[in-house]
């Protein structure tokens, strides 16, 4: 059963496929010489946002829970790689040198603006910048939702690091693992600030919390365009039609999550168009409602629609 709110079987059949194959080609890519080394770092990176999105799609599409788990080490692999093939490129740096960006889909050039950005890749590698922090958040409730292994968890860790620094974060984190430090700052408060409140609620006012963030989750991280989540406008009817790829569905892994590691009763969340909340039943039915999949008509079997797929 399809998952996701918008989408019929051929359209998740048909991203499932493209997302998986441009992954593999992306994969042997990296075994050979590049074209633009300085690019490669952010090539890579790149590579594992898709691996993430893929794991997203397959959850969509409907696929057993208890398959999406063997996807996390390829994220990892290629986390660590980037940040190797970042490490050896800041190595050509003399004092004071920096990357500069401003050139879109080029190869970044060494530059001696004080402004510049210090790392190769365009990608802001700190919790304060929102795009980050959504992406830690992710990669740390899929672990703890799909309960990986200790290896693979530590990795992870230690990819992200800057513990100490947010509050809700930290906390999530430190079900799993004790010893990391617990920081008193709430980074992002929006929306951020619902979903702190729900884990602090008295029990008999969790749910009802834990649903009121899950409601205003996908409102509240809408930013200017300057700061906006690279997935956020994927099927808006407006900025990015579903036609135009990109959709993965919009899916609160932060509240799963958290539903889960706090024992929060998450009743009221089920059947919202963004709570997983699949993730925390892999065994059970499905708690996504079953939407009426549109009816091809007669002329489009001869016309279908043409989709433009995004592998950014």
């Amino acid at each position: 059963m399809i998952r996701a709110p918008l989408g019929d079987e051929r359209f998740w059949a048909e991203w499932e496929k493209f997302r998986s194959e441009t992954i593999a080609e992306q994969q042997a890519l990296f075994q050979q010489p590049s074209a633009n080394p300085a690019f490669r770092a952010e090539y890579v990176f790149k590579n594992m946002r898709n691996r993430l999105r893929y794991v997203l799609t397959l959850y969509s599409k409907g696929e057993p829970i208890a398959s999406l788990g063997r996807h996390v080490d390829g994220i990892l692999d290629a986390w660590e790689y980037s940040n190797t093939i970042a490490l050896a490129l800041n190595e050509q740096l003399k004092p004071g040198q920096g990357w500069d960006h401003r050139r879109l889909l080029a190869a970044p050039g060494i530059s001696d603006d004080p402004r510049s950005h210090h790392d190769p890749r365009s990608w802001f590698f700190s919790l304060s910048d929102l795009n980050h922090y959504n992406l830690c958040f992710w990669l740390v409730a899929l672990a703890l939702m799909l309960e990986i292994p200790d290896a693979q968890w530590q990795r992870l860790l230690v990819l992200i690091g800057e513990d100490g620094k947010d509050i809700l974060l930290d906390r999530v984190i430190a079900t799993r693992f004790p010893n990391w430090k617990v920081g008193s700052d709430l980074l992002h408060p929006k929306p951020y600030v619902r979903l702190l409140a729900a884990i602090d609620a008295p029990g008999e006012q969790q749910a009802k919390s834990l649903l009121d963030f899950v409601d205003h989750w996908y409102a509240e991280l809408e930013r200017d365009e300057s700061e906006e989540l690279w997935w956020h406008v994927f099927a808006d009817p407006t900025k990015h039609p579903l036609e135009k790829g990109g959709y993965f569905g919009r899916w609160c892994l932060e509240a799963a999550v958290v539903a889960k590691v706090f024992d929060i009763d998450d009743s009221l969340c089920l059947g919202h168009e963004s709570y997983p909340g699949d993730f925390l039943r892999p065994e059970g039915h499905s708690t996504h409602v079953k939407h009426k999949q549109k009816k091809q008509s007669f002329w489009s079997r001869f016309f279908p629609e043409s989709e433009t797929k995004l592998s950014g």
